[in-house]
């Protein structure tokens, strides 16, 4: 079990204050808004950031508290970062190596990837995919507790993206180490993890399965889903919203009280009910 209960104040205006409890074994997911804190909490956990109070805990080792800060190396701690992080003057291999000095792993894992046939290729002639598998095979040579995936695959295209999510899982239940992922990807993380933790503001605000959070359902209502309003045109007696939703963009026919209660750049939450799509903002 991790145990976190933490502050921290980064602005007068935000002040990160986490309370939550991660089983051993689980993928998790941090959602929330740019700028919540999902960053922030796992920067803590890993030790690269200090808390200004409070303790985390893994099992019956301390991370910090009021007497004690243990160092990120001494975590054992896995970390995938959104740029790779890895050492361009490395070849694959050497970049594994260097965090661990065990070739026979190091083996395993390309072979776990997919990548064993690139072992001794530069790392700059990979392809954005390939790089982020090497960087997720060197995240695990040192066979860590804790995987941490701070947003690793959203500079990625959807194929690609896709087939790094099935390597995810494949490793996760490989391996059995607590993964904690931080995604604005709906999908990803109902594709990914089996708790989401949703931070508004610096706080967790909801706490469920990916269903809980974001299967949203009322009477008879069919199905529903995030957007973001890019414009609101008026067309005769008509008003339409122009919505960015699941990477694509649609328009949707407005009231005239809609449309005064919407703005461009609002987030709006997306039902179906008897043939009409409604439009509430969130």
């Amino acid at each position: 079990m991790i145990e976190i209960s933490c502050k921290k104040t980064l602005s007068p205006s935000f002040t990160l204050d986490a309370h939550l409890n991660i089983k051993k074994g689980d993928f998790v997911a941090f959602h929330g808004k740019s700028g919540s804190g999902k960053t922030t909490l796992l920067r803590i956990l890993a030790g690269f950031l200090k808390a200004d109070s409070g303790y985390i805990k893994n099992a019956n080792i301390t991370f910090f508290d009021d007497y004690k800060f243990l160092a990120p190396q001494n975590r054992n701690i896995g970390y995938l970062f959104q740029d790779y992080a890895l050492f361009p003057n490395m070849n694959v291999m050497k970049n594994l190596l260097f965090a661990n000095n065990d070739k026979k792993l190091a083996s395993e894992l390309l072979s776990l990837v997919e990548l064993e046939e690139h072992e001794h290729s530069s790392v700059a002639k990979l392809s954005g995919g390939q790089k982020q598998r090497v960087a997720l095979a060197r995240a695990l040579m040192r066979r860590p507790d804790i995987l941490l995936l701070d947003e690793p695959l959203s500079a990625l295209d959807n194929e690609i993206r896709a087939k790094l999510q099935d390597y995810l899982i494949k490793i996760h239940e490989s391996f059995g180490m607590t993964t904690i992922l931080v995604s604005h990807d709906v999908s990803e993380i109902y594709k990914l993890a089996k708790v989401v933790y949703e931070l508004n503001d610096g706080k967790i605000i909801n706490q469920g399965t990916p269903s809980q959070i974001f299967l949203k359902h009322s009477g008879s209502q069919k199905f529903s889903f995030h957007a973001k309003i890019l414009e609101i045109q008026k067309r005769d007696a008509l008003y339409v919203a122009i919505v960015e939703v699941a990477n694509q963009i649609s328009e949707i026919a407005l009231s005239h009280a809609e449309a005064t209660n919407l703005e461009v750049g609002c987030e709006v939450l997306l039902s179906a009910k008897a043939f009409k799509i409604n439009i509430k903002r969130i």
